[in-house]
């Protein structure tokens, strides 16, 4: 089943993130199988107004309209969907959108005419499956609002596989019920106020059958207006549903199903004959249903009759002698109770699946009849008007399900989930899920309510107070020893792969201490710390660390001073923040890099290690996580590196670590002669890892192209690169930086950037014009974002 986060809090609404909600949801037994994110790339898109449509002049079977967008100027669109006419609004997409679906829209010559964007179907932006024509939004839709605004867009939606015992979360409702009494959120109250009945017009019902059909409402609504049409808002909680609108009447139907579990069927009241009669088919029977297919009757299958004999088959498809069409005036809603014996694989035996059949052989609440009927009636008077008559509830209470007491022994309770649960919270658990509880000396006495029809053995209250109180929190007792064997993961990169690419760039692995001296501790990290010892060996041995580089930089300081010239250390340990209280571990990796770049040889020149030297050390364990384009260095100030050479690593909003030049204060307290590198990564954020991905090798050559740009000094490389590569990503592979320069002819405070650009198709040779357009609009970006002149 589908449903709408947005929906679904406006029943409860828990302090959840969308990842929160949707990882409860799993772990009260509704496993999420998706999540899919509604709105998402379209937030360019605006509601538009066809002011002109007509022909084209070269082509039959498009049009060329005149569109207003709002901005006071009209935009020539050329349209291919059948349905485009004068007046119609519908979404635009104007060139530089990019949709959804991958499309980059330009400004396009089609047949000689020149199309400034597109009218856009709802396939073409994520908002459903329907491709035969353009999107038609009503006439209150205001032009020139973003459609996102207008259809109340982002949203979430959430694909739950429910198990089948529970038939009552195959509702807004149920769903909601549940999460309540999870998270202690206040539940909206789930009672239907009565709507007054303005004429005396009923219909007669005879449950001639009553053990096949218990419960019945029905109710007439005469004088709708049969030209209405349905809101956005509930044509939109039906496609984020997967069901699409069709009219007033079968919309506010399918709408009360999915919000309150209770399916229901709306006749043309005028074509009735005579009163309605649930009742067992007769063999050889034949009722033609709403799909216009005809079917022959089952002896086992209940159905809905009236005077002019079959009309419908219960709890599966109505027929089409009494269906509501466009010129329906008067309804009959109707809302039974249909016993699972009598619905359990009849649609199966047909070789038909419907969403009413899904939910009444699981069974729906016997008591939710009366409710559902009076919530579809105060729809479709506020949607199509009329005149509602009085609800009419047949029932025979003897068939209806009777709810038994249960009771729940505190000792079985504890023997089968290995753990001693407060009285109290059991209570709790409990009445949050709206069942009748009563405390007595071995345990509770519990009535489950009429939608819980679930629960009739002690074991189904055992699995409730587990459910709410959380599977997570039951502690795993092991009757052996535990196994050797660690499970195997993707998610994460084990510390010792991270050791050994250090070790491979001829880093040597240190151990230091973890208590360090007060004033170091806070030189190393602008902070006083609070975890203090309070029988430390030393003074300079007193606090616990908040950082791996003093115990490394006093390490290569000593290598130093012993005519070591050449120092790659790194260290994989913790340390240790917060308060004596509540003080905190944080697993970190650290490196220290300084002196030459290489030991000394006759092939090449001496240089000593630089920012860029170490930076790559970091991003080669970076790597080992999957895909480093997410990996961002931005400029920092940090207490013990140098201003100018430090950077944060980020990847996406967290903060990972920080690498940068030791500061040269401290370098000159601990008689470093050469410059000094460090770096420092949260080993749980920076090795955490996501599957890898594959793409297949372009059997296309490759294009390069380069050019010279003149920029401000302070403008990054990775500002440069994210901008060029921004622009044509269907062509552009990589971008890449070759050479910077400052100096003669090129004015103080600016530089010289040499920029190259790969390009590469997967399904075609491109063309010189394709890297002339890929060049052309990398300047055009250039220019207009950093002022970047072109050098000759």
């Amino acid at each position: 089943m589908k449903i709408a986060e947005s929906w679904l809090r406006e029943w409860v609404d828990p302090d959840l993130t969308t990842e929160e909600l949707g990882h409860q949801l799993t772990m009260l037994g509704h496993e999420v199988d998706g999540i899919e994110f509604e709105g998402a790339g379209i937030e360019e898109v605006v509601i538009a107004e066809v002011v002109e449509c007509g022909k084209h002049p070269d082509a039959d079977k498009l049009s060329v309209c005149k569109v207003s967008d709002g901005s006071g100027e009209l935009i020539d669109i050329v349209c291919g969907a059948p349905n485009v006419r004068q007046g119609m609004k519908t979404p635009l997409a104007k060139p530089g959108v990019k949709l959804p679906n991958g499309m980059k829209l330009r400004k396009a010559k089609i047949r000689g005419v020149v199309s400034n964007g597109m009218l856009c179907s709802a396939v073409e932006i994520g908002l459903g499956d329907e491709s035969d024509g353009i999107m038609e939004l009503p006439a209150d839709a205001e032009v020139g609002k973003p459609l996102i605004e207008y259809l109340n867009l982002p949203d979430t939606i959430f694909d739950l596989d429910l198990t089948p015992n529970r038939g009552d979360c195959f509702s807004v409702l149920g769903i909601a019920r549940d999460v309540s009494a999870l998270t202690g959120a206040t539940l909206k109250e789930a009672a239907v106020h009565p709507v007054a009945a303005s004429i005396d017009a009923a219909h007669p019902v005879e449950l001639v059958e009553p053990a096949a059909c218990p419960r019945f409402a029905g109710r007439v609504i005469r004088g709708i207006d049969p030209t209405a049409k349905s809101p956005v808002w509930m044509v939109e909680h039906l496609r984020r549903a997967g069901l699409r609108g069709i009219s007033p009447v079968v919309d506010v139907t399918n709408f009360v199903m999915l919000e309150l579990g209770q399916p229901l069927h709306a006749y043309d009241a005028a074509l009735l004959a005579g009163p309605i009669r649930p009742r067992l088919a007769t063999t050889g029977e034949k009722v033609t249903l709403l799909d216009e297919k005809e079917v022959e009757l089952r002896d086992d299958t209940v159905i809905i009759t009236d005077d002019s004999g079959p009309i419908g088959i219960a709890g599966i498809m109505g027929g089409l002698s009494t269906a509501v069409t466009d010129e329906t005036t008067d309804v009959f809603f109707e809302a039974a109770f249909w016993p699972q014996d009598f619905m359990a694989g009849r649609a199966r035996n047909y070789g038909m699946h419907t969403d009413a059949s899904l939910r009444f052989e699981r069974g729906v609440d016997p008591e939710g009849q009366g409710r559902a009927v009076e919530r579809a009636t105060e729809l479709l008077l506020d949607i199509a008007g009329g005149e509602a008559g009085p609800l009419d509830v047949q029932t025979a209470e003897e068939h209806l399900p009777k709810r038994d007491s249960i009771v729940l022994r505190k000792s079985r309770l504890a023997h089968l989930l290995g753990l001693k649960i407060d009285d109290a919270e059991v209570t709790r658990i409990l009445e949050s899920l709206q069942l009748k509880v009563s405390k007595t000396d071995a345990g509770w006495s519990v009535v489950p309510p009429s939608h819980r029809f679930d629960m009739q053995y002690e074991v189904d209250l055992i699995e409730e107070v587990a459910r709410i109180h959380g599977y997570d929190s039951i502690p795993e007792t092991t009757l052996a020893a535990q196994s050797p064997l660690e499970t195997v993961t993707e998610s994460r990169i084990d510390m010792e792969r991270a050791a050994a690419t250090l070790i491979g760039r001829d880093y040597q692995e240190i151990v230091t201490y973890s208590f360090i001296d007060p004033e170091a501790n806070r030189r190393f990290t602008g902070i006083e710390s609070e975890l203090v010892l309070s029988n430390p060996i030393s003074s300079e041995l007193s606090v616990m660390r908040a950082s791996l580089w003093p115990g490394m930089v006093a390490a290569a300081a000593a290598n130093m001073a012993r005519q070591q010239d050449r120092v790659r250390f790194f260290e994989a340990s913790r340390s240790y923040h917060g308060t004596l209280g509540a003080h905190e571990e944080v697993v970190r990796l650290a490196g220290l890099a300084t002196g030459p770049v290489a030991p000394e040889q006759w092939g090449c020149k001496a240089q000593n290690v630089d920012f860029f030297d170490i930076k790559a050390d970091v991003e080669a364990v970076l790597a080992l996580a999957g895909d480093s384009t997410d990996i961002e260095f931005a400029a920092t100030e940090h207490a013990a590196l140098q201003p100018g050479q430090a950077a944060e690593i980020r990847r996406g909003d967290d903060v990972i670590g920080i690498v940068g030049r030791l500061h040269p204060s401290l370098a000159k307290d601990y008689d470093l002669k050469k410059s000094v590198y460090v770096f420092e990564l949260d080993a749980d954020k920076a090795l955490a890892s996501k599957a890898p991905s594959i793409e297949p090798v372009s059997k296309f050559p490759a294009i390069r192209r380069d050019i010279a740009v003149v920029v401000d000094d302070k403008i990054s490389a990775a500002e440069l690169i994210e901008a060029v590569a921004g622009v044509a990503p269907e062509l552009i592979r990589d971008v890449r930086i070759f050479d910077i320069y400052k100096g003669e002819r090129i004015e103080a405070g600016r530089k010289s950037v040499a920029i190259g650009l790969i390009l590469q198709e997967t399904s075609r040779t491109l063309t010189d014009d394709d890297a002339d357009t890929a060049m052309a609009a990398a300047i055009a970006k250039l220019e207009d974002k950093f002022a970047a002149e072109l050098r000759d």
